[in-house]
């Protein structure tokens, strides 16, 4: 789950089977070849299968992953709505943003 693209593929396929050029158009038009690499790794890790008419789904296994993201998404939105009246981030090049702290993040 650790490879780009890896997490998002789990994410489009949650309650809905969907074919490769459907995944990819959902994907933001992910290459054709990195979608088949990360398709061949989700499936022979039991993450996804792939149906006889050539559709991608969730495994039985792999339909239990999207609610172990529950509480990162949990944080995540409660981030976004704490930092939503902050100033705006700088732009990337502006030589006044050089703070990189943990609390600039």
């Amino acid at each position: 789950m650790t490879r780009r693209w890896s997490m998002r593929i789990v994410w489009e396929l949650q309650g809905r089977d969907l074919t490769f050029l459907e995944l990819q158009r959902e994907c933001d038009g992910m290459s054709s070849s990195t979608l088949t690499l990360r398709l061949r790794e989700l499936t022979e890790a039991r993450v996804v299968a792939r149906h006889q008419d050539g559709s991608y789904a969730l495994s039985p296994l792999g339909s239990s992953l999207p609610a172990a993201f529950g509480p990162l998404v949990s944080w995540a939105e409660e981030w976004a709505a704490a930092t939503a009246s902050d100033q705006p981030a700088a732009e990337v090049g502006d030589p006044a943003n050089t703070d990189i702290s943990p609390a600039a993040t």
